[in-house]
């Protein structure tokens, strides 16, 4: 592990503190790879900025006013072609849930935004109109179902209803962050399987596809009759590791068993880093006790990597016993911050460098803490939308 920089990710020290611009040989190797570059990189502040914005503007449709999308990547499939020769059947539309990311996506296509009226009535019903024509177009929904869940959940329903009554060829629904996703077996007796109900939903609702990134279990896939892109946030926070610098070797870690397999391929991308195991016995939903470490982290760096941060309990309890273990330092790497509380008592505590995460739900000012790096995901998605409306290959993406 002691190879340059240029040569493997793994020989980079993780040293670049949050907030930073990225390193000039992290865009040296953009012209390379182009899905892999890390050229969208949300700060603390990059962040606010959509939350301070919304204040201002007293919650009078804020997004138009209060978002200015950052400049699309030079490479953006359609940014550099006129207006008339632009694919005009392609449809973005956006719920409430997360339309700065949403935006990400438009302006990496060199598209508009599709504009649409969502409000809700005195008695909380939610009331959706589209403001221009879909007949024959492709249309894409982006909408997260994250907290509150069941809110946007039956908001993206309502949102496709609209699209199919809208005689749309085709809708997609892009879902950064599946909510429910978890529930995806019964676990103890006379259990709902939410999962596989969330997913016979959006059939029944008239969606024709369904894009997710990063979900709980890979088998909830199969819950969909619909066919289903399971795109990943990994390549995101490779390429962001790639961009620091190391004097230390490299261990991935897995919080738990059951994100072995997600870790190992982390691990392997990372020119085959060792890999430690943390096992642990939970004592019940958001409960977990540590018990011992498979593997050794000793005078290392170790890389946490999950799939999602909640309450912070599993990654915190296993990040102490690295630091037990003799752990030089901890880093934590998930793509969905949920944060439930206590999640960001216990990740600000100081026993992490830096948690990283990606932007596939909005964070709000009180999750926002020092140690919080916030990835844009949003030229990933934009890549798979592309390649699923020009009947593309998605595979290819991470290739």
């Amino acid at each position: 592990m002691a190879a340059t920089a240029a040569a493997s990710p793994s020989s980079l020290l993780l040293s670049r503190r949050h907030g930073a611009s990225l390193s000039s040989s992290s865009a040296s190797r953009a012209g390379a790879s182009r899905l892999r570059a890390p050229r969208c990189v949300l700060g603390t502040t990059e962040q606010l900025r959509v939350v301070e914005a919304w204040k201002r503007t007293g919650g009078a449709d804020p997004w138009a006013a209060a978002w200015t999308p950052k400049t699309p990547a030079q490479e953006a499939r359609l940014a550099a072609l006129p207006q008339e020769a632009r694919d005009s059947r392609l449809k973005i539309f956006s719920g409430t849930a997360n339309r700065p990311l949403a935006q990400e996506i438009a302006s990496y296509l060199g598209v508009d935004l599709g504009k649409i009226l969502i409000k809700r009535f005195a008695d909380g019903e939610i009331y959706v109109q589209l403001q221009e024509s879909v007949r024959g177009c492709d249309v894409f929904l982006v909408q997260p179902t994250c907290s509150p869940v069941n809110e946007n959940l039956m908001e993206l329903f309502i949102m496709i209803d609209a699209c199919r009554r809208a005689s749309a060829r085709s809708i997609t629904v892009v879902i950064p962050y599946f909510g429910y996703a978890r529930a995806d077996r019964k676990a103890q007796g006379r259990e709902a399987i939410t999962a596989k109900l969330a997913a016979n939903l959006l059939t029944e609702a008239g969606s024709d596809r369904v894009i997710v990134c990063d979900m709980h279990s890979a088998q909830a896939l199969g819950y969909f009759d619909i066919p289903v892109d399971h795109i990943y946030g990994q390549p995101v926070i490779l390429d962001y590791l790639a961009s620091k610098t190391i004097s230390k070797d490299l261990v991935v870690v897995s919080p738990d068993v059951g994100g072995v397999v997600r870790a190992r391929a982390f691990a392997k991308k990372l020119s085959d880093a060792p890999l430690a195991i943390v096992d642990k016995r939970r004592q019940g939903h958001n409960l977990s006790e540590v018990m011992h470490l498979i593997g050794d982290v000793k005078g290392k760096v170790a890389i946490m990597v999950d799939d999602m941060i909640d309450t912070a309990g599993t990654i915190t309890s296993g990040a102490a016993l690295l630091k037990q273990e003799g752990a030089e330092a901890v880093y934590a790497c998930c793509t969905h911050a949920v944060l439930s509380p206590p999640a960001i008592e216990r990740l600000s505590g100081g026993i992490f460098e830096e948690v990283i995460v990606t932007n596939s739900i909005l964070l709000p000012e009180d999750k926002c803490f020092p140690q919080l790096t916030v990835l844009s995901m949003a030229n990933l998605v934009a890549e798979t939308i592309w390649h699923v409306h020009r009947d593309g290959s998605v595979s290819s993406i991470f290739q």
